[in-house]
C-alpha cells in the first residue's frame, strides 16, 4: 500500500480515494558542532540560526509536519519555541563520523505515515518559502523522486599538483589562452546545501536507485551557507537584506508599546538617604524612542499598577524619554485591545517590548515583538527579535533599530535585476 502511495507522488496521478501524501520537513541539528559550538540556535541577526529556516518551512505551508531532529535539549527547547515538533535522534546517528541519510533512514523508520522529505539545512538562512513550494512541485508534478538545491557560480577550477612532481595544474573547465568574458560564460552549477527534496522509497533505498532527479536553481543573494566563524559577520549582513522575515516583514508599524521595568530599565532601584528612588535609563535606548517618534511611529510606555517604582519617577521616565505613559491593571492583551480601538490600530500595525511571563499574551499577539537578552520570557516564546543587549543597556535601541530596517525594507523592496551578482 505503502509503495503504491509513493508510486501515485512520483508520478503525479493519485487515487482520489487514497489519502493524501505526507510532506514532512526535517532540519537536521547535531548538539555536537566543532565549529562553531551550538551554531544551530546562535543568534544570527536577532534570530537563532535555525529559527530562520523553521519560519520558512512552517509559512511555505506544505508540510503536514515540520520536524528538527536533535540530540541536544536546548536546540529541542529552541525548536518547540519555533513551532517545530522534535525527534530526539539516537546516539548512533549522533556521532562526528554519522552522515545525514543515516540521520534522515532513522527518523522515516520512526514516522511511517511519512511520505516525502524535504531536508533543509539549518545553516542556510535565506531560504524563503517560494523555494520550498517550487521545488516541492517538481516532485509532485513533474515525477521527480530526488530534487536538491543549486547554485550558479562563475568560478574557474584548477587540478591540484604535487610539487614534487613539477607538473604544470591544469583547468578542467578553462582554457587559459581563451579566458571568458564573463557574459559570455553560463558558468557552472554547484550545490549550496540548502535543501534536499526526496521520497520515502528514495531515501530508504540510500538515494541509489534514483528513477528522476532534477536540481533547483537558486539565486546567489540566497545561496548563504554558514561553515565557520568567520561566515558570521557575512551572513549577518546578508539575511538582514536578503533573509525571509516571516509575516511580519509586511507589517506597517504605527505603534511602539515598551514596558518600563526589564526593558528600558534594568529591574534596579536605588535609594537615597533621603528616602528617594532613582533610576538609571540609558542615553542610547532615549535616543531610540526618538529615531521612532521622528518617523511617525507612537511610543507609549507600559507599566501596571504593581510596579515598584513611583508612578512620578514613572511619570519623570517618559518625560525624559519623551513619549506617553500607560498604566494598566493586568497589562493583558484585552488592555492593549482597548488601547488599539482608541487608536484605530489592528494588531499588526503594534510593536511590543516585553521581558516577563505575564508579557505572553501581548507579545504573542503583536505584530513584531522583541525581549532583552537577559529577559525570562525569552526561554517561554519565539521572539521575532531576540536582542543582542540586555535591558536598560540600549536593548530598546537595539530594538527599535530593527523595527525601522523592516518598515525601510517594506517601503524599498530588493529588485533583483538590480543586483550585482558578480559580488556574491
Amino acid at each position: 500500500m505503502e509503495s503504491n502511495m509513493i508510486d501515485e507522488v512520483i508520478s503525479g496521478v493519485c487515487d482520489p480515494s487514497a489519502r493524501k501524501p505526507h510532506r514532512a520537513a526535517l532540519i537536521l541539528a547535531r548538539g555536537g558542532s566543532k565549529g562553531i559550538p551550538l551554531k544551530n540556535i546562535k543568534n544570527l541577526a536577532g534570530v537563532p540560526l535555525i529559527a530562520w529556516v523553521l519560519r520558512a518551512a512552517l509559512d511555505s505551508e506544505v508540510f503536514e509536519s515540520v520536524w528538527v531532529s536533535t540530540d541536544h535539549d536546548e536546540i529541542e527547547r529552541v525548536a518547540r519555541v519555533w513551532g517545530a515538533k522534535v525527534h530526539r535522534r539516537s546516539p548512533e546517528v549522533s556521532k562526528d563520523s554519522s552522515s545525514s541519510l543515516e540521520t534522515i533512514q532513522e527518523f522515516i523508520r520512526v514516522r511511517p505515515e511519512v511520505d516525502i522529505v524535504c531536508h533543509i539545512q539549518a545553516t542556510s538562512p535565506c531560504l524563503h518559502p517560494h523555494h520550498i513550494r517550487e521545488a516541492l512541485q517538481m516532485i509532485t508534478e513533474q515525477g521527480c523522486d530526488y530534487v536538491f538545491s543549486v547554485v550558479r557560480r562563475h568560478q574557474f577550477r584548477w587540478e591540484e599538483v604535487d610539487k614534487k612532481d613539477d607538473k604544470n595544474p591544469t583547468s578542467p573547465n578553462l582554457d587559459v589562452a581563451r579566458r571568458p568574458r564573463r557574459q559570455d560564460w553560463p558558468g557552472e552549477l554547484y550545490e549550496n546545501g540548502s535543501f534536499y527534496f526526496s521520497t520515502r522509497k528514495a531515501w530508504e533505498n540510500g538515494l541509489k536507485q534514483l528513477k528522476k532527479m532534477a536540481y533547483y536553481e537558486m539565486l546567489p543573494e540566497y545561496s548563504v551557507d554558514i561553515d565557520v566563524d568567520i561566515d558570521w559577520p557575512v551572513a549577518e549582513q546578508r539575511v538582514l537584506r536578503f533573509g525571509y522575515f516571516g509575516r511580519e516583514e509586511k507589517a506597517a508599524v504605527r505603534l511602539f508599546l515598551c514596558k518600563v521595568s526589564g526593558c528600558l530599565t534594568n529591574g534596579q532601584i536605588f535609594t537615597s538617604v533621603s528616602g528617594e528612588d532613582h533610576v538609571a535609563i540609558n542615553a542610547r535606548d532615549v535616543a531610540g524612542i526618538q529615531m521612532l517618534q521622528r518617523d511617525n511611529i507612537e511610543v507609549i510606555l507600559m507599566t501596571s499598577v504593581n510596579e515598584l517604582l513611583s508612578r512620578a519617577l514613572l511619570e519623570k521616565v517618559a518625560q525624559l524619554a519623551g513619549c506617553g505613559l500607560r498604566f494598566g491593571e493586568q497589562l493583558d492583551g484585552l488592555e492593549v485591545q482597548w488601547l488599539m480601538k482608541e487608536k484605530k490600530l489592528r494588531w499588526d500595525e503594534v510593536a511590543f517590548m516585553g521581558s516577563e511571563s505575564e508579557d505572553r499574551e501581548i507579545l504573542s499577539q503583536v505584530g513584531l515583538n522583541g525581549v532583552p537578552s537577559d529577559a525570562p520570557v525569552a526561554d517561554l516564546i519565539a521572539a521575532k527579535y531576540m536582542c543582542q543587549r540586555p535591558a536598560g543597556n540600549g536593548a530598546v535601541r537595539e530594538f527599535a533599530e530593527y523595527i525601522l530596517m523592516l518598515k525601510k525594507k517594506s517601503l524599498m523592496p530588493v529588485h533583483q535585476e538590480n543586483i550585482d551578482r558578480a559580488n556574491f
